[in-house]
C-alpha cells in the first residue's frame, strides 16, 4: 500500500506541477514575444535610437550598460524570428527579417577596433545601436569568432525559405553576399583562439566551435544549391568536427567548455551549444553532441550538479531535482547568480532529447550516460529500451518532470509583469542586472517551442563521420625579427593571440634565436588571412622579467606565400 500511495502522490504532484507550468507558458509566451520585439529598431518601444533591424541587448544603460548591439545576441534573436516566420507561425515578421539582413550587411562594412571587413572586423563582438563602431574602453574587445557563425546560420534559414518560395537569384542578390563573408571568415579563422562565450577569457570555446561547424555544414548545402564553390567549407567543416571532439573530458564525464582561464570548464556554454546545434534527424549522435547523446546528457548532469550547493535558493532540493543554474560555478559577475537563459537552456536540452526519444521509440543508456539516468531510476543498467518497456516509460516521465522543474524555477522567479532580466539573485530570487534582456526573451521562446514538441529543420548533422586525423587549417610561414639588446642570461621570447603563438601564455612563450644579434628571430606557421596580435617578452634565466610596452603588435597574415615582420623592442 505504501508503494501505491507514494506513486499516486507522486503522480498527483506531477500533474499539479504540469498544470502550473502550462499556465506559465500560456501567460509568458506573448509577453516574451512582445519583449523581444520591443528591443528591435526602429519601432521597438524600448529601442529608441536603434537603426532598423538592430537588436539592442537591453534598454539598461547603467549597472550594466547594455544599450549596444552584440552580433551574437542579435543573431540568436533573429534566428527565433526567422524560425517563426519560415514555419508559418508568424507571417508578419518578413519586414523585420529584411531589416536585419540590411542592417547586418551594413555592419559588416564598418571599420572597427578589430579591423575592416577584410582584416578581421567581422569578429568584432559589439557595435553602437546606430550601426557605428564601438570605440570606447572595453578590455575584452577581442574576436569572439561565434558572431559570424551565428549570423550566417540565421540568414541561411531565411535564404532556404527564399529558395523554396521565390528564386535563387533573390538569394544570390540579397542574403548570400552577407552569408558568404561570414562563412569565409569562419573557414579562415575557426582555428584561432578567440574569447569564451561570455567575453571574459582568451580560450577555445566549445560553443564557438560547435556553431562554427553547423554554419559551415549549412553553408555547404546553400552554396551548392546556388552553384557556388563550397570546397573550402567542406574541408574546414571536417576539420572543425574533428576539433570539436577534443573538448570531451573523459575522466570528468563532461564537455570542457573553455580550454583556458583556470576554470573547471563546467559551463552553460555546453547546453547552449547542444540546443543551438540540435538536429532531430541526427538522433542521439555523440560526435555533434546532440541533446540526447550520452556525452551531452552526462555533461548536463555535471553542469547542473555544480550549482546545487552554491546558491541559497537551491537549498533543500533533492539531488535529482531541478535547480537554478548560472553561467559557470566560478562566476563572480554581479556577484555570481543564476541566469534566466541558462536555466531555460537546461530545460530546452531535455525537451529536445524527449522529442528524439519519442520519435524513434527508444532510448539508449550507455556507460557514459548511466549516471544521468540513474538519477531517476537507480536500478537502470546499460542497454537500449524500446517504448513498449516500463523503463522507457518511467524515464520519459521522469525526464519530462525534470525539464518542467527547470521551467517551474524560471516561472517562480519571473516577476508578475513577465519581464525577464539577465539574472536573478542567488539568495532571494529577485531579478537583477540588465532588465528586459533580449536574449532572455529569445531563450524563453525557444524553451517553450521545444516543450511543445517543435522540431527545428535539419542542418546536416545526420550521418557525419569524424575524420580519423585532425588537420589544422591552412597556414603560412611568418618570420618575426626584433632588434633587442640584452644582458647576460637574458633572452627574448614571443607570444600572441593564436595557438601558434601559445595564446598569450608567458610560461609557454617561444624563445627566439640570437644568431644575428641584436636581431632575434623565429619563423612559425600561423593561420592564413588572420588578424594576429603579439608581443615580445624578456626572460632572465628562464624567468619573466618584462613585457613589451602597449599596444600589442598586430598584423594580418597573408592568404598564401610568407611574411617577414621587422620590429624593435618597445
Amino acid at each position: 500500500m505504501r508503494v501505491v500511495l507514494f506513486s499516486a502522490l507522486t503522480l498527483c504532484s506531477a500533474v499539479l506541477s504540469q498544470t502550473s507550468v502550462n499556465s506559465y507558458v500560456a501567460k509568458e509566451s506573448p509577453i516574451a514575444k512582445a519583449g523581444l520585439l520591443a528591443n528591435i529598431g526602429p519601432n521597438g518601444s524600448k529601442a529608441s535610437g536603434a537603426k532598423a533591424g538592430v537588436v539592442i541587448a537591453s534598454p539598461s544603460t547603467v549597472n550594466p550598460d547594455y544599450l549596444f548591439s552584440w552580433v551574437r545576441d542579435s543573431s540568436l534573436v533573429f534566428k527565433v524570428i526567422i524560425d517563426q516566420f519560415t514555419t508559418g507561425q508568424d507571417t508578419t515578421l518578413l519586414g523585420q527579417i529584411q531589416n536585419f539582413v540590411a542592417a547586418e550587411s551594413a555592419l559588416q562594412q564598418v571599420s572597427n577596433p578589430s579591423g575592416t571587413v577584410s582584416t578581421g572586423g567581422l569578429g568584432e563582438p559589439k557595435f553602437n545601436i546606430d550601426l557605428s563602431a564601438f570605440t570606447g574602453p572595453w578590455g575584452r574587445r577581442v574576436d569572439l569568432l561565434n558572431g559570424p557563425a551565428l549570423r550566417s546560420t540565421a540568414m541561411i534559414t531565411y535564404a532556404n525559405w527564399l529558395l523554396k518560395n521565390t528564386s535563387a537569384s533573390n538569394v544570390r542578390n540579397t542574403p548570400w553576399p552577407v552569408i558568404k563573408l561570414d562563412l569565409d571568415y569562419v573557414a579562415a579563422n575557426w582555428n584561432q583562439t578567440g574569447f569564451d562565450l561570455w567575453e571574459e577569457i582568451s580560450s577555445s570555446s566549445f560553443f564557438t566551435t560547435a556553431v562554427q561547424h553547423r554554419s559551415l555544414r549549412e553553408g555547404i548545402a546553400l552554396a551548392t544549391a546556388l552553384g557556388q564553390d563550397a570546397s573550402a567549407y567542406k574541408t574546414q567543416a571536417d576539420n572543425v568536427l574533428c576539433f570539436l571532439q577534443s573538448y570531451w573530458n573523459t575522466n570528468g564525464g563532461y564537455v570542457t567548455a573553455n580550454t583556458g582561464g583556470g576554470r573547471s570548464g563546467k559551463d552553460a556554454n555546453t547546453a547552449l551549444a547542444s540546443i543551438h546545434t540540435f538536429d532531430p534527424s541526427a538522433g542521439c549522435d555523440a560526435s555533434t553532441f546532440q541533446p540526447c547523446s550520452d556525452k551531452a546528457l552526462s555533461s548536463l548532469k555535471v553542469y547542473v550538479d555544480s550549482f546545487r550547493s552554491i546558491y541559497s535558493i537551491n537549498g533543500g532540493t533533492a539531488s535529482n531535482a531541478a535547480v537554478a543554474t548560472g553561467r559557470y560555478p566560478e562566476d563572480v559577475y554581479m556577484g555570481g547568480n543564476p541566469w534566466y537563459l541558462t536555466t531555460a537552456a537546461v530545460a530546452e536540452q531535455l525537451y529536445d532529447a524527449l522529442i528524439v526519444w519519442n520519435a524513434q521509440g527508444s532510448l539508449q543508456v550507455t556507460s557514459i550516460s548511466l549516471p544521468f539516468f540513474k538519477q531517476f531510476l537507480p536500478s537502470v543498467t546499460v542497454g537500449t529500451y524500446a517504448s513498449s518497456t516500463s523503463t522507457f516509460k518511467t524515464m520519459i516521465a521522469a525526464v519530462e518532470a525534470f525539464a518542467d522543474g527547470f521551467l517551474a524555477i524560471h516561472s517562480k522567479f519571473t516577476p508578475a509583469n513577465g519581464g525577464l532580466a539577465e539574472q536573478f539573485d542567488k539568495s532571494t530570487g529577485t531579478p537583477l542586472s540588465a532588465g528586459d534582456l533580449t536574449w532572455s526573451y529569445a531563450a524563453a521562446l525557444t524553451m517553450f517551442a521545444a516543450r511543445s514538441g517543435t522540431k527545428p529543420a535539419s542542418w546536416g548533422a545526420a550521418g557525419l563521420v569524424v575524420p580519423s586525423v585532425c588537420k589544422p587549417g591552412p597556414s603560412v610561414a611568418v618570420t618575426f625579427n626584433v632588434v633587442a639588446e640584452t644582458e647576460l642570461g637574458e633572452d627574448i621570447y614571443l607570444t600572441g593571440s593564436v595557438d601558434a603563438l601559445e595564446n598569450w601564455s608567458p610560461d609557454n612563450a617561444l624563445i627566439l634565436s640570437p644568431a644575428n644579434y641584436p636581431t632575434w628571430s623565429i619563423t612559425l606557421n600561423v593561420p592564413v588571412s588572420a588578424v594576429i596580435q603579439y608581443k615580445y617578452i624578456r626572460k632572465v634565466n628562464g624567468q619573466l622579467s618584462a613585457w613589451e610596452s602597449d599596444p600589442n603588435n598586430q598584423f594580418t597574415s597573408p592568404s598564401s606565400g610568407s611574411l617577414v615582420l621587422n620590429d624593435s623592442w618597445r
